[in-house]
């Protein structure tokens, strides 16, 4: 049967056997809530409101860019699905929201069951990680438009918060501290830089380079963290005033996100823990670290506002839980409101 369009480079047949490859993979994920099953028209899901007054929806989109590049190169597509996680629960977490369900977008040029399977195998210890369920997706075979071995993907988180614990950024004053929490590395943004790099530089990927524990490849990568179970803990502990996700955009674009009109982010630049890989795709880039902060994290993943008076605590309850924490800076009057962040 449809052998006309299988020859058209789609295999009806080979999408089917997909499904069943990953029922398994979806199926771990599975969480209180999850009311269908995969292989419908739509996911079901019926979220606990018990406890809160007036619950709210909160949702994010992303994908992984082109670190998928490095993934494919190295043959290697078991992690790439915890990046895309990754990178959808840590945007809504920011927000107070705890996450809920999770869909993902996969299209490539010719549809390979036990292949491609290890992307989802990912996606789903993603979900795992954020304590979130895999409840579907769509699959597409796009012959002619992607090139072979190419793939692409996007993922689709929902979450929710009680209304009056939503965490925006307003209540961030003058005097707070600035709490920034380690990376495992460039997480999924400036890809496009390091793979011209490379490319232009004759990098390899699977060599250990000075200072590296690990082949670049393997660096590269390493999944992005998931923060999403801390954020919930500190949530309940502490007095968290504003959360910032540092993806495409560095410290420099991200943290004005959430400002409040006249108040300043000061980052200490000495109290940044840069770990080796950014010292040496700075190196190869010939880039000053300014346009790194922009760039990449530089190795702090999520940054936090909270009152200086808790910033130990806060800082030691971070640390205790696997996460590495440390006082980057403060808030101060913004002097003038076209500068949000200063970074000495």
């Amino acid at each position: 049967m449809s052998e006309a369009y299988k020859k058209a480079g789609v295999d009806i047949d080979s999408g089917n056997a997909f499904v069943d490859r990953i029922k398994g993979y979806v199926k771990e994920t599975r969480q209180r809530g999850v009311i269908s099953d995969l292989g419908g028209f739509s996911a079901l899901f019926a979220p606990d409101i018990s406890e809160m007054k007036e619950p709210v929806l909160v949702s994010g989109t992303d994908g992984v860019g082109t670190k998928l590049k490095i993934a494919i190169n190295m043959e290697k597509l078991d992690t790439i699905g915890i990046d895309l996680v990754a990178m959808c629960v840590n945007d809504i977490a920011c927000s107070g929201a705890k996450p809920l369900f999770f869909l993902d977008y996969f299209a490539t040029s010719c549809l390979e069951p036990d292949k491609h399977a290890d992307v989802i195998k990912g996606i789903a210890e993603g979900c795992k990680l954020a304590r979130c369920a895999l409840v579907g997706g769509e699959t597409a075979e796009m012959p002619e438009f992607y090139k072979p071995n190419d793939f692409d993907m996007a993922g689709f988180a929902v979450g929710i918060v009680d209304r009056m614990k939503i965490i925006d950024g307003s209540e961030i004053g003058t005097g707070n501290a600035i709490i920034g929490i380690a990376s495992s590395g460039p997480h999924s943004n400036g890809y496009s830089l390091i793979n011209h790099l490379i490319k232009d530089k004759n990098l390899r990927l699977d060599h250990i380079y000075d200072g590296f524990d690990a082949t670049l490849g393997e660096i590269l990568l390493r999944p992005t963290f998931i923060y999403t179970q801390l954020i919930e803990a500190l949530t309940k502990f502490g007095d968290v005033k504003g959360i910032v996700h540092i993806t495409g955009g560095g410290f420099w674009d991200n943290i004005p996100r959430v400002l409040p009109r006249g108040v300043e982010a000061s980052i200490d630049r000495s109290a940044l823990e840069i770990p080796q890989i950014f010292r040496f795709i700075q190196s190869h880039a010939g880039i000053d670290e300014n346009e790194m902060l922009r760039v990449f994290n530089c190795g702090t993943g999520m940054v936090m506002f909270t009152p200086a008076e808790k910033a130990d605590e806060t800082t030691d309850f971070i640390n205790a839980h696997g996460f590495s924490a440390k006082v980057i800076g403060n808030t101060k009057i913004r002097q003038d409101e076209n500068i949000p962040i200063s970074i000495s």
